[in-house]
């Protein structure tokens, strides 16, 4: 919040910046949660977009920003209320190449009006604004290398390699437990249930923060952000480098477009030999690999020997912030000339990532298995049975039959052209060949660096009409409170300070669909602080009533038996919430399942059981 009130905001007193106001003007804020990180979010790619003197100059009103960058400018933004059309049409409205036309319904004008209309009513944005500086008093507060202690943890931050490998090395004799951290971004993803000893920040320590880059190959710092990873591996001058291995970082640098925003910093994982793994800050693997110009088994490209590169990824949202199934990088050198009518393999380097692993999974076995073999169905159908006994996720792993199919689906994928199919190869390297298109005898050329991210929306139009009958209902009317939501002044409940002598609740919810509750204990040998109470159902005075709807009663707790996982059974009273929250997490519930009918999981088993609610009539 602290960048966002130093950079962006004016304020309610000296005025609003154009981003806030159009968010407001195109509904573009609903709950207003997540509105102020996406104003931030905008902000800097539409000042550095300004900065870039090799773009051409924009219309009066709009950016050097470009639709795709506006788009991609929130993929690490979450919203669960709007759908994100408004806020994208309100992050494109800035765009030099945006089809006024595409944007959707807003404050600003009607259905017909010219353009020149339209963007009159705009609030004016002025692509020479001078953005405001971090302030002085803010920059004082940071004390490079400063080391922290309590009773039971330390902070420490190095400013050095060599005091950094002296915490190590007292880590390594002490016994004590100890994590490695940069930004720390995980932590908003995987919540960190077990504290450490010792906490090392690497932020500090300048050859870290450095991408090198030599003859040899590119070297990338732990806390190099990804943003800057991605600048590194996709420069257009990378001098000393064979035009495939220029190619190959680029595919690197368009595949991580894809895992992460530009808030994240890159974390490195040495791997055996010279594999590496690129993670973002959410633990989420991506397999890449170290090519190095004097490594003689690094593959080639030459007149009989063709190289082969791509990337996959399958993960619940095509951009962004999405934590993937799994991650694969296939490398892969082909030998033309000894076999025309078919592909002799050699030199393979198969990578898996995001599997529930600590690390990136290389399967040697699979490498060695197809060196040297002609490509057929009966070989890549052993390939496949090999490598599903080699890939298998960890206990615990969500989805763990459907990314056992990803790993085989993928690979299929990636050598199943190379099968009686010949394939035209330009540029030294092929990402997307494909039987029909791509043929010894077709002309075509490709593009072999480029990837074709899709947009954040889909191709669509808003058709709203509008009743004139109960005018002005109806009307698009920014939201009272819209800006101040944009601005980050909104006032939520979280924000107004809790009154003296408060106390804080958790509540502790049934693990089991159906069982008696026996009791409710807290876990052997732990100790909650600060818990006043333990309330159940039974220190209820009256009725035990939560809510009555046309389905029935709903009890506040489960009495002597729950009727679902996820039911609330009691709540836990405390002196501050957070240990409201370790003391619920730390209950132990005693259930007995004891001649207790089965429950009902399916429409199936509701209609076999004749369980049913009972018919509702409503009046016409």
């Amino acid at each position: 919040m602290i960048m966002f009130t130093t950079r962006l905001r004016i304020s309610l007193k000296d005025g609003f910046h154009p981003i806030q106001q159009r968010f407001s003007g195109f509904h573009a804020s609903q709950c207003g949660f997540c509105t102020p990180g996406i104003c931030v979010s905008l902000y800097a790619p539409l000042v550095n977009a300004d900065k870039m003197n090799n773009r051409a100059e924009p219309s009066p009103g709009f950016s050097k920003l470009t639709v795709s960058e506006a788009e991609k400018s929130i993929a690490g933004n979450l919203c669960r209320c709007t759908g994100y059309r408004p806020i994208v049409d309100a992050c494109k409205s800035f765009a030099t190449d945006v089809d006024m036309e595409d944007l959707g319904f807003n404050s600003y004008w009607r259905k017909g009006e010219s353009n020149e209309v339209k963007l009159s009513r705009l609030p004016p944005y002025n692509c020479n604004y001078v953005p405001r500086v971090f302030p002085e008093f803010l920059k004082k507060e940071t004390v490079v290398g400063l080391n922290l202690g309590s009773e039971r943890y330390h902070w420490y931050s190095p400013v050095s390699l060599k005091e950094l490998q002296g915490l190590l090395q007292m880590e390594a004799n002490g016994g004590t437990s100890m994590k490695i951290i940069v930004g720390n971004t995980g932590m908003g993803y995987y919540k960190e249930l077990v504290h450490y000893d010792k906490y090392i920040d690497l932020r500090y320590i300048p050859e870290l923060s450095i991408v090198r880059k030599d003859s040899t190959g590119i070297e990338i710092g732990a806390a190099v952000m990804i943003s800057k990873a991605i600048e590194a591996l996709k420069e257009e001058n990378q001098g000393g480098f064979s035009k495939e291995a220029k190619l190959v970082f680029k595919k690197i640098g368009d595949h991580m477009d894809k895992i992460a925003s530009k808030f994240i910093r890159l974390e490195f994982d040495d791997g055996p030999e010279e594999t590496f793994s690129f993670r973002y800050c959410y633990n989420t693997t991506f397999c890449g690999y170290n090519f190095r110009n004097n490594d003689s088994r690094v593959v080639s490209s030459d007149a009989c020997n063709k190289l082969l590169f791509k990337t996959y990824r399958a993960a619940p949202r095509p951009l962004g912030n999405a934590l993937p199934y799994l991650n694969v990088a296939f490398l892969a050198q082909v030998s033309l000339c000894k076999n025309p009518t078919g592909f002799m393999l050699k030199n393979y380097r198969f990578a898996f990532g995001a599997y529930g692993t600590k690390h990136s999974i290389r399967v040697k076995e699979v490498e060695e298995f197809l060196y040297g073999k002609l490509l057929s169905f009966g070989v890549l159908y052993d390939a496949i049975k090999l490598l599903e006994t080699l890939v298998i996720p960890e206990d615990g792993t969500s989805s763990p039959a459907y990314r056992s199919s990803l790993d085989v689906g993928f690979l299929f994928e990636f050598l199943s052209p190379l099968i009686d199919s010949p394939i035209d190869f330009s540029d030294g390297l092929v990402n997307r060949y494909n039987r029909t298109l791509l043929s010894k005898n077709s002309n075509q050329q490709h593009d072999l660096g480029q990837i074709k991210f899709p947009t954040l929306l889909s191709s669509s139009r808003q058709v709203i009409q509008l009743n004139k009958e109960y005018h002005p209902v109806g009307e698009p009317t920014i939201k009272t409170g819209a800006i101040l939501q944009a601005s980050g002044e909104a006032v939520y409940i979280d924000d107004i300070p809790s009154p003296k002598d408060c106390l804080y609740e958790a509540f502790i919810y049934s693990l089991e669909p159906r069982a008696r509750v026996k009791g409710i204990k807290f876990n052997p040998g732990s100790s909650p602080k600060g818990v006043i109470a333990l309330i159940t159902s039974k220190d209820i005075p009256g009725l035990n009533l939560g809510s009555k709807t046309v389905f029935g009663t709903e009890l506040l707790y489960a009495d002597d038996l729950t009727e679902g996982v996820g039911q609330r059974i009691a709540f836990v009273v405390a002196d501050t919430q957070k240990n409201a929250n370790i003391a619920a997490d730390l209950a132990v519930v005693d259930y007995d399942k004891e001649n207790i009918e089965p429950p009902i999981l399916s429409v199936e088993e509701a209609v076999e059981r004749s369980s049913f609610y009972a018919p509702l009539f409503y009046p016409e």
